[in-house]
């Protein structure tokens, strides 16, 4: 009886152990896993999933990517790249579409990111390059792009609408400043997005020091001269694309990388061009 007892006893204790050293294991490897992932989440290798339409066909919504964050920082991006970036604001409704992975894994990034969220556009001109919008022929509602006044050949048949600073030279002032335009058409979209990313403060603290960044050419068309240190950004589905256009310049320092692999969904898995 008490060797029957006896053997219980250290069958029972001989689990135990077996179950401390598995849960010992268990926290080793994730540890080790952390200590990997961190310096590659931070300096290699991001990943986002695209939660809106903005750069329909080229990306679609919930296309998974993966960023190459070192291939720029050791050659020139080229304008019409597609580039991954920080917001240079906090974007609430972008931040609630993010699942529990993408958050912890943004939260693995510099506090000073905490509350922003990438995005995905094409690279239109960055700091000393100027902006405009020239009529697209055969296409009466859209534009051509033209940077330092040629239409880069990466953007050739890409087309865009004039809204934003494009149409209007004080958009981002009102953006800041809704409640002085009530009365504008624009109105409704000016105050949601004035709260949705807190422009006002954005504006104060940051735009308002950019200096003259619009003037007009002899037409009397708007053209757009790009701080230093900054870029311009845009969306290929022009028509429903949040980007510079609305809401202005975006720090070098916020660029993450390049898009290079899409891992999801699978019928789409490839490399990116």
């Amino acid at each position: 009886m008490f060797e029957v007892a006896n053997k219980k006893a250290k069958k029972s204790d001989d689990l135990s152990k077996k179950v401390k050293h598995e849960t010992w294991e268990w926290i080793k490897a994730i540890v080790i896993a952390i200590l990997i992932v961190i310096p590659v989440k931070l300096f290699v290798l991001d990943t986002m999933i695209v939660p809106t339409g903005s750069m329909i066909p080229t990306i679609m919504p919930g296309d998974r990517i993966f960023v190459d964050q070192i291939s720029w920082k050791y050659k020139d991006l080229k304008i019409g790249d597609i580039v991954v970036f920080w917001t240079p604001f906090v974007d609430k409704s972008a931040l609630a579409m993010l699942g529990p992975f993408d958050k912890f894994m943004d939260a693995l990034s510099p506090v000073h990111y905490a509350g922003h969220v990438k995005y995905v556009k094409r690279l239109i001109a960055v700091g000393g390059d100027t902006v405009q919008l020239i009529p697209a022929p055969g296409h009466p509602y859209f534009y051509n792009v033209e940077v330092n006044g040629k239409i880069p050949s990466a953007l050739k048949d890409r087309l865009y609408t004039k809204v934003g600073i494009f149409s209007n030279p004080n958009y981002y002032y009102e953006m800041a400043n809704p409640q002085k335009y009530i009365s504008s058409p624009d109105y409704q979209f000016l105050a949601y997005y004035n709260q949705d990313m807190d422009y006002t403060n954005y504006y104060d603290s940051v735009v308002s020091k950019w200096g003259k960044y619009v003037t007009r050419d002899a037409s009397g068309n708007i053209v757009i001269h790009v701080p230093k240190g900054y870029f311009f950004a845009m969306g290929d589905n022009t028509t429903d694309s949040f980007d510079s256009r609305y809401w202005g310049f975006v720090p070098m320092s916020n660029m993450i990388g390049t898009p290079f692999l899409r891992i999801w969904p699978l019928n789409r898995f490839g490399v990116m061009k």
